[in-house]
């Protein structure tokens, strides 16, 4: 893998050649790195300081990651969701599983999706505003080594900007779910070591951001989290997840242990976490927040409503909020495509 360095003896494979180095070195900060510590220059965060924020996802959200502020990702389930969080202003956005799960298939987030329904998902959502990052979550990566590596590969052609892999067992649970169980430390690491070779193997070197989630915190303890973390950094995640912080206390002191990888956090209403802003957030010294199931609860609540007031009245009247069908349409885009017809010569859209 050209431009990276694992820090121990010499390997040879068909994909890299790895050099041998010594013992400890510097990254382009002066901060020591320890043998054994994957570091990659070219994705060292100072190279993106400076400049405008790039077209490409990834690239921007490294930029966005390397900067001040804390990058706010709202979960969207669907193409609507998607459209209004682009239309709030969110200049990133977060791909829930158990978001996904629900809206693709009407099912719990019990290992029941597929590398497909998340892969389809996600090409959808990145093709809405190709510049704005999408971080997707991946479960368990959906198998061995083998099938991580090829989650990373269908994320990043989905145009994809990052991922999280997590430690928990194959028949996974949403984090905030009780009875969790967790793969070895070992088990993990192969996972995050899997995502980081096939993301440093595309031709050309990508920006995708790879984050390790930790599950174990309700399994084994804060002490066994933040250590599975600092292992998945040193294999090479670029940002740091922990499930279910349950104080702000705890939040800072995993943040501290952490630094200076990036820490997300994971709010949920009526969660484990507590429902943290984001300004609470950045100032506990999380970098990104995300807000998994704002879109779908607020779409069960919404539509409960909309299907309960049919079922009285016998009329969408009052739902609809004189929301009228080209409306929801320009919500949709529908401007951008009576554009870009009427630019190309088309005559199709003149009156909608």
């Amino acid at each position: 893998m050209p431009g990276f360095e694992f820090h121990r003896e010499t390997e040879t494979t068909a994909i890299e050649t790895v050099v041998e180095v010594e013992a400890t070195s510097a990254d382009t900060n002066g901060h020591a790195v320890r043998e054994g510590v994957y570091y990659n220059p070219r994705l060292d965060p100072k190279n993106y300081l400076e400049g405008p924020l790039s077209h490409d996802p990834a690239t921007r959200l490294r930029q966005m990651l390397a900067r001040p502020g804390i990058v706010v990702a709202p979960g969207i389930c669907d193409g609507i969701s998607a459209r209004c969080a682009l239309e709030a202003g969110f200049d990133c956005m977060y791909q829930s599983g158990a978001a996904t799960t629900a809206s693709r298939l009407g099912m719990p987030d019990v290992a029941i999706a597929t590398l497909n329904d998340f892969v389809q998902s996600a090409q959808m959502v990145c093709s809405l505003d190709p510049t704005v990052p999408v971080i997707a979550d991946a479960d368990t990566g959906f198998g061995g080594p083998a099938m991580v590596a090829r989650t990373v590969t269908q994320y990043v052609r989905a145009g994809v900007a990052g991922l999280h892999i997590e430690d928990q067992v194959q028949t996974k649970r949403c984090g905030h779910l009780m009875g969790k169980q967790v793969v070895s430390r070992e088990e993990f690491l192969q996972r995050i070591r899997a995502a980081v070779i096939a993301r440093d193997s595309i031709p050309g070197g990508s920006d995708f951001v790879i984050i390790g989630r930790t599950d174990s915190a309700q399994v084994l303890g804060m002490e066994e989290a933040v250590t599975r973390l600092k292992l998945a950094a040193d294999a090479g995640a670029d940002v740091c997840f922990i499930e279910g912080v349950k104080t702000s206390e705890l939040l800072k002191d995993t943040v501290a242990a952490l630094a200076p990888k990036p820490v997300l956090v994971n709010v949920i209403s009526g969660g484990l976490t507590p429902s943290f802003t984001c300004s609470e957030a950045e100032q506990y010294g999380a970098k990104i927040i995300i807000f998994s199931l704002v879109s779908c609860v607020a779409a069960v609540h919404g539509i409960r409503e909309a299907m309960r007031s049919l079922k009285k009245t016998g009329t969408d009247f009052t739902s609809a909020r004189g929301m009228d069908p080209k409306a929801f349409f320009e919500v949709m885009g529908l401007n951008d495509v009576i554009s870009l017809d009427a630019r190309a010569g088309g005559k199709a859209f003149e009156v909608v």
